[in-house]
């Protein structure tokens, strides 16, 4: 039997040296030994990218070839995998992962918005090609859900797909709870706490969450990813209102995704939603993500852990890199990326219970008025609260029973005909967990 010492080295190049890159360094210059036990070979970096050679990086790359250019690290025949933590859905990142594919590598990623956008023509040309593509590190961060859905879980036939998958909000949308703190001031928070990306809104608009949510839609349905089918809704018109009164019907608010095949097409949405506040989702604080993922078979199973940083996005990183080296070898979503369906999208089929805030003139009738344009629209109403007055006008807090959100939409758009509403409602999905 081979010892780990007798087998070839897997060579890896690394393109890309933020906190992420730093990040694999260190666990491969720290963990050699315990890598190369429990992959049965040793595991090495021979390569590196990055564009900027004299920065301090606070790791030793003395010992590692250096390319300006990632597509030239691709081409590097001392370079058995490719690792990309760069990021972007376009230019270097795409470019190098296609010259790493056509050069006979196999890939590893933590680049959820290139796979997103370009993952089902990835996986083909990297299956005609008979390499590899592995991206653990680009849906919840530590948290193994890729290899839960394409390994642990994959007897059963998936029925849903959810979770908080983007710990920039949900930092934001607890810390507006526990310190009763508006939007705006928690955004600037988390701004100047470097938790948000360069472009804000790839975190509060949901666009970061929603390519991780098409990605694990993908392998749990069987169909191409279709991140331009997502329903996004980002975080930054709930209000601190919305959260007191959440909090006050027993719901937190969180941005939460679910994926789920129904009998209209596949349902994908980011949007905030109010869960239970006792529920696991609910009780999720700060920067920590959780999935559950639900098999016909299984049952619920609810994963939970840091979503993000150097330790554990490396982490997941590295689990890649050590199937890999251990020969393992899985279709990039689960299933030959050929025989994947194009879905067919569905918004919002699944009827849901909604929390409706709205502010209304104070005047006898406004009330009835707005329950009668529910009534018309089919919504039936399960709880109402009305709270103080605010000079001339009544907030009101409405809980519907299970509707569609076309029928929502509907009675909405009847609202403004009643002359009693005061601003534009706010209109959040009650999700069953």
């Amino acid at each position: 039997m081979s010892t780990p010492a007798s087998r070839a080295p897997l060579r890896l190049g690394l393109a890309g040296l933020g906190t992420v890159g730093i990040g694999v360094v260190k666990i491969v210059q720290e963990h050699a030994d315990l890598i190369a036990a429990r992959a049965g070979r040793p595991v090495v970096i021979t390569a590196v990218s990055a564009r900027d050679r004299t920065k301090n990086r606070d790791a030793d790359l003395s010992g590692y070839a250096w390319e300006t250019d990632p597509v030239a690290l691709a081409h590097r025949e001392d370079v058995d995998v490719f690792i990309e933590v760069m990021g972007g859905h376009e230019g270097a990142a795409r470019d190098a992962t296609e010259a790493a594919i056509a050069t006979g590598k196999d890939v590893v990623s933590a680049n959820k918005a290139l796979l997103a956008h370009h993952g089902q023509a990835l996986a083909l040309a990297a299956e005609a090609a008979g390499r590899v593509i592995r991206f653990e590190a680009a849906v919840a961060g530590g948290i193994p859900v890729i290899k839960a859905l394409t390994e642990g879980l994959a007897g059963n036939k998936m029925r849903r797909v959810m979770g908080v998958m983007n710990g920039s909000c949900n930092y934001i949308l607890t810390r507006m709870q526990s310190e009763n703190l508006p939007y705006e001031a928690v955004f600037e928070e988390a701004r100047q706490l470097g938790y948000l990306e360069a472009d804000p809104n790839l975190d509060v608009g949901g666009i970061d969450a929603g390519h991780k949510l098409a990605l694990l839609a993908s392998i749990a349905f069987g169909t191409k990813v279709s991140f331009g089918a997502v329903e996004l809704e980002g975080i930054g018109s709930v209000s601190i209102d919305d959260i007191r009164l959440a909090e006050d019907m027993g719901y937190r608010i969180k941005l939460l995704g679910v994926a789920q095949m129904t009998g209209r097409g596949l349902e994908q949405r980011m949007t905030p939603c109010l869960v239970p506040s006792a529920s696991p989702l609910g009780q999720l604080q700060g920067g920590t993500n959780m999935v559950v993922l639900e098999g016909d078979s299984v049952g619920q199973i609810v994963l939970r852990g840091p979503g993000a940083g150097m330790g554990p996005t490396a982490s997941a990183v590295m689990g890649d890199v050590i199937d890999l080296a251990r020969g393992t070898r899985l279709p990039t979503f689960g299933q030959p990326a050929a025989t994947l369906a194009e879905p067919m999208a569905a918004k919002s089929a699944t009827p849901a219970s909604y929390y409706l805030r709205m502010t209304l003139l104070d005047k006898p009738g406004a009330l009835a008025k707005i329950a009668t344009c529910l009534g018309e629209a089919g919504v039936s109403i399960d709880q109402m609260r009305q709270y103080g007055h605010e000079g001339a006008n009544a907030p009101v807090l409405i809980v519907t029973h299970k509707a569609s959100r076309d029928d929502i939409d509907h009675a909405i758009g009847r609202f403004a005909a009643t002359g009693v509403l005061v601003g534009a409602p706010v209109a959040l999905r009650i999700e069953e967990v």
